[in-house]
């Protein structure tokens, strides 16, 4: 950030406590007849009944998510934004390499009518699409739960299992090995072929890979996103780990090519992220 910019902020700052003061004056005089704005006390992490998640240092827990009381998550996984994880009656466990995918949410039962415990359980290298419901299952090693995909009560999804995007699993239904389920209420559609297999433990494997470059990005400070933002506006180069995920090449013209030694060392660094 320049000097100008840094100006500005400090500015922007100033105004907007003054403002916030003479809110608060205003709110005091008008007494017990004021309307009192509470801000988000969003908490990615939260207790409950003394039972605290229990995340690997590895795993990737996005800030919007909301991963609460007895949850265990293994390594390499991911948690994306807007998911919700809620071990208060029972436990979740999530093994390793497993991504839960944005808005998806997981939670358990306490017991069922036979008095059956229900925790959640998710074994390693699994994928949970985009907006998936798992309430009180199991979901085995490299199995894969799409899209918008709900499993009720005491399912369990075996290894190698596919449950297809939009699809409402019963109670108490077992999807095998190998098997790909759907429709409402989910029934067998077909056997997986090895490239489908293959590919359940890729996606996987990307997820984990993905993860990453999104952890790094949310630990930037303030100040190295504003200077990112500026080298590349000024010097508009392509973003290498961005066209590799895409599996894109772009071609950049001559005329933006510029030689190593016209950025400083710092701007050299943050291009090559």
């Amino acid at each position: 950030m320049g000097t100008l910019g840094k100006a500005i902020y400090t500015v922007g700052c100033w105004i907007r406590g003054t403002g916030q003061a003479i809110d608060r004056l205003g709110s005091s005089l008008q007494g017990g007849h004021y309307f009192q704005e509470h801000l988000s006390r969003h908490r990615t992490l939260m207790n409950i009944f003394d039972k605290a998640p229990v995340v690997d240092k590895d795993a990737f827990i996005a800030t919007s998510a909301s991963v609460i009381g007895d949850v265990q998550i293994g390594r390499g996984s991911s948690i994306w934004y807007g998911c919700v994880l809620r071990g208060d009656v029972n436990s979740i466990s999530i093994g390793s390499g497993t991504n839960i995918q944005d808005n998806s949410l997981v939670h358990v039962a306490k017991s069922n009518l036979g008095g059956k415990e229900l925790p959640t359980i998710i074994g390693n290298n699994v994928t949970v699409g985009h907006g998936a419901v798992l309430h009180g299952c199991v979901v085995e090693d490299e199995a894969f739960v799409g899209m918008g995909a709900t499993l009720l009560d005491g399912v369990v999804v075996e290894k190698h299992g596919m449950v297809a995007a939009g699809t409402l699993v019963r109670q108490d239904t077992r999807i095998p090995s190998g098997e790909v389920w759907g429709g409402n209420p989910a029934k067998f559609l077909r056997k997986l072929t090895d490239e489908e297999i293959a590919f359940i433990s890729q996606s996987a494997t990307n997820y984990t890979n993905l993860a990453q470059v999104h952890a790094a990005e949310n630990a930037k400070s303030f100040d190295e996103i504003e200077f990112e933002k500026a080298l590349r506006k000024k010097y508009a180069h392509k973003d290498e780990e961005y066209d590799a995920m895409l599996g894109v090449v772009r071609e950049i013209p001559p005329e933006l090519i510029l030689p190593d030694n016209v950025l400083p060392d710092k701007a050299q660094k943050a291009s090559q992220k």
